[in-house]
């Protein structure tokens, strides 16, 4: 994977993102769930293998919220691969029919992003052959967020850079969980 550079705002870590997960589904076929954010030391990211019950979504949650704190970030961006059910214009969307069990559901990476200023989403639909092989990521699909998120995935970033003290028992907390993060290098 190349690491564009400079990486140093939200704009900049959402292109990486993109990037990456155009990486991951040409050579892997799916995308783990991935923290990309600018910190103190520069850009980092962090990756979790799968996400399969509910305990491991909301560990991935509680770790990326650990590692922004750990590591001071203005800026973070969840990468996630998944099912997305969106309304149809001028309809509600249905709550009740989870998304992964929706006829009409699309695979998506969604990455969503948070600094200081705020959020940005971008949904980019995953375009597969018939036999099931990644071929390409659609047209980014923006869908109108009138309200804040809200849930599991959503203020990933601290309202503000945590004091020495919290950050270094923070980064205790992530060495003790075994979570491994990795510092990104801009390539010549």
């Amino acid at each position: 994977m190349k690491i564009l550079s400079p990486l140093k705002t939200l704009d900049e870590l959402m292109a990486q993102a993109g990037h990456y997960a155009d990486f991951c589904l040409r050579d892997f076929r799916s995308m783990p769930p991935t923290l990309f954010l600018v910190g103190e030391d520069g850009p980092m990211m962090f990756a979790q293998r799968k996400l399969v019950t509910a305990d491991d979504k909301e560990d991935f949650a509680d770790t990326a919220r650990l590692v922004c704190t750990a590591h001071a970030a203005t800026a973070c961006v969840l990468a996630l691969q998944g099912w997305v059910k969106l309304a149809k214009p001028g309809e509600k969307l249905d709550f009740t029919e989870p998304p992964s069990e929706a006829f009409d559901r699309q695979e998506m990476i969604v990455l969503a992003g948070e600094d200081r200023s705020g959020e940005r989403q971008q949904f980019f639909p995953i375009i597969r052959s018939d036999n099931g092989n990644f071929f390409n990521l659609g047209d980014s699909k923006t869908p109108a967020i009138k309200n804040k998120l809200e849930g599991l995935y959503a203020q990933i970033l601290p309202p503000s850079v945590a004091d020495q003290a919290t950050r270094k028992l923070a980064k205790w907390m992530l060495y003790v969980k075994g979570s491994t993060i990795i510092g990104l290098k801009a390539q010549p």
